[in-house]
């Protein structure tokens, strides 16, 4: 036999038969590579998977389900078959998870203490106050509970953002073209006091009557407006004319104002107040 022949056959022991798969689909994929079959030493732990029909998030809600769902009278209890049905669960959960099953079985201990009080003759109760009902305390515990967990549902109800509604945001763009702010009553007000302050220092005693028209110095106001684009408030008074005079120019500027023949303006608030044409486009 031939060295060659050998390694051959060596070949053909020791190396493993890979199946010719042509139309098989692979159940699994390990570390990257197909694989269509499974291994035959596969263990799967007992507890890999596990189905709770029921999750409840405490003993109160175990004993609620209880009794809601057989339909019992929570102010009535028959503690006996709400005890053996809890105590089969804990049963059930002590299997699978200590830890858990802890806070259960204080709650086991208790029913087992109210079953135990019922079955002992009651004590006597002083004239005219009713015996204590051992089932009192966990009735009231549960109604309590009952009453939260209702709330709870109906707050979980409510629209919530980010889960039923998102917040809508639209984006403006600003104009170019600057707004002035609008002059109030009370810059008026205060522009107007000070040009009489001013005037009181420079007037006259002179005692005259004159008679003054309100639609000629609106003639004047708007001769004074006339090819400029800004003019200051004050300088469209003339302190030197009297009191008389500048009210009755006052006046024909309120009255042009009214009647959309000029524009009172400010850059900003407590700036100086400034008179111009009314714009009336071409």
């Amino acid at each position: 036999m031939s060295t060659s022949q050998v390694s051959e056959d060596l070949l053909s022991v020791d190396a493993p038969v890979i199946p010719e798969v042509v139309d098989h689909v692979a159940v699994a994929r390990l570390y990257g590579e197909p694989l269509f079959q499974l291994p035959q030493d596969l263990y799967i732990p007992p507890d890999a998977l596990e189905v709770f029909l029921e999750a409840f998030e405490g003993p109160l809600d175990l004993l609620l389900y209880l009794i809601r769902k057989q339909n019992f009278n929570i102010l009535d209890i028959p503690m006996a078959a709400v005890t053996r049905q809890y105590l089969s669960y804990v049963d059930e959960i002590r299997n699978r998870n200590l830890e858990l099953a802890a806070e259960y079985l204080l709650m086991a201990a208790m029913l087992i203490e109210i079953k135990s009080r019922m079955l002992l003759p009651p004590k006597r109760a002083a004239a005219g106050e009713e015996v204590e009902d051992p089932r009192a305390e966990l009735v009231r515990r549960l109604l309590e509970y009952e009453q939260i967990k209702m709330a709870a549902a109906q707050l979980g109800n409510l629209p919530q953002y980010g889960r039923d509604f998102l917040k809508a945001q639209v984006f403006i763009e600003q104009a170019l073209t600057p707004r002035f702010p609008e002059v109030q009553v009370l810059d008026l007000q205060q522009a107007w006091a000070d040009i009489l302050k001013r005037a009181k220092l420079v007037q006259h005693h002179k005692i005259t009557r004159e008679e003054l028209s309100v639609r000629e110095h609106m003639s004047l106001v708007l001769k004074q407006l006339q090819g400029r684009q800004f003019v200051e408030f004050e300088q469209l008074f003339d302190a030197r004319q009297g009191v008389p005079v500048l009210v009755v120019t006052f006046i024909a500027l309120l009255e042009l104002a009214k009647e959309n023949l000029l524009e009172i303006t400010q850059a900003e608030a407590f700036a100086p107040i400034y008179v111009r044409l009314a714009y009336s486009p071409v």
